[in-house]
């Protein structure tokens, strides 16, 4: 059953950043009233623009929110850091104890919540084996290898404690690698592909990508806040897509003009190697380039179980791979211009 939208208020938190800037569009087309919460005031005039309303506050500083959740009906919480490098404190800070934060406000309203979390919360990036078929009900536990993964796993059931406490309606929310135009996915392996010598890859990047496209995952949210059926669900959203990451890497390629050479590490080698940089860089809160997190990320089949979303909520893959890549080919066309021969 789908819940009446009609005059209802949003909060969206990180609305500036990635996921929000396709998200915060759709919300204002499907006739809500929408409320953007962002850390800076850069991106607040476009946003103005828009039609939004923009509060600017720091969910680490819960003095700077109070009263953020006054008067909405749902939030939809997008805001963390999401790299994959950092000390334990920064992906606490930023995930669990800002969600804790928001959440404190949101219970005054007992406002419907939406929880962004990722695959990752189940143990990708976490864990040495393939994750294939993995459910959302299936056992999990922290794994101690992925910072964001973990502290994803943290803040879930800090959610779902306020949920069945009847404090908020919680949703949880899972996307697999988001990619789409600006997607770090994009960014990140255009910048690799772009510097002199051999791709690198793990197990011949023989493994799904497990990707969702950022419209794809933005028609998940969105069946997700106006199905009852979805309160206290949490659910996994991932692409049925082909694509290996050696194949994305070669489409990358292309897109650029470029015929990839590849180079290959073992998977047992690349993570042996992610476990002595994390226990000797990862203390200095330096960046690792392959930290155990990137390793049981690319490294390994994360292929999880989307049959809830799908039964439930009715969603599917709407953009195919080859419009996604199409996409995403303008968008680096655009902002990696060739030079002229």
């Amino acid at each position: 059953m789908k819940a009446d939208k009609r005059g209802k208020k949003v909060l969206v938190t990180g609305a500036a950043g990635f996921i929000g800037s396709f998200l915060c569009p759709r919300l204002l087309e499907e006739g809500y009233d929408v409320t953007a919460l962002d850390i800076s005031d850069k991106k607040a005039q476009a946003m103005r623009d828009m039609g939004m309303a923009v509060v600017i506050g720091d969910l680490t500083r819960p003095e700077s929110i109070q009263g953020v959740c006054d008067g909405m009906d749902i939030v939809i919480h997008l805001a963390a850091h999401v790299k994959g490098w950092g000390s334990k404190r920064l992906f606490y800070d930023s995930i669990y104890h800002a969600t804790k934060n928001l959440l404190v406000e949101a219970a005054k309203n007992r406002c419907r919540f939406i929880y962004l979390s990722s695959f990752c919360a189940a143990g990708v990036g976490g864990v040495p084996h393939h994750l294939t078929g993995h459910k959302e009900d299936d056992p999990e536990s922290k794994t101690g290898n992925s910072y964001y993964g973990d502290a994803k796993y943290d803040t879930e059931k800090l959610v779902m404690g306020y949920h069945n406490q009847n404090k908020i309606i919680a949703t949880i929310i899972r996307p697999a690698n988001v990619i789409g135009p600006g997607s770090v996915w994009v960014t990140d392996t255009v910048d690799a592909l772009q510097k002199k010598g051999a791709y690198p890859l793990i197990d011949n990047g023989q493994y799904n990508a497990c990707f969702v496209y950022v419209d794809n995952l933005v028609d998940g949210i969105l069946l997700a806040m106006t199905n009852e059926i979805a309160q206290g669900r949490t659910y996994h959203f991932r692409d049925d897509y082909d694509a290996t990451w050696k194949g994305y890497a070669a489409d990358l390629g292309a897109i650029l003009g470029k015929t990839v050479t590849f180079s290959n590490i073992p998977f047992k080698i690349a993570w042996t190697v992610g476990y002595v940089a994390d226990r000797l860089l990862r203390p200095l809160n330096l960046q690792i380039a392959i930290g155990r997190h990137t390793v049981g990320m690319v490294g390994r089949d994360n292929r999880v179980d989307t049959c809830r979303a799908q039964k439930e909520l009715g969603w599917k893959t709407r953009v195919s791979y080859e419009t996604a890549m199409g996409a995403i080919g303008d968008w680096v066309k655009r902002m990696y211009p060739q030079p002229r021969a």
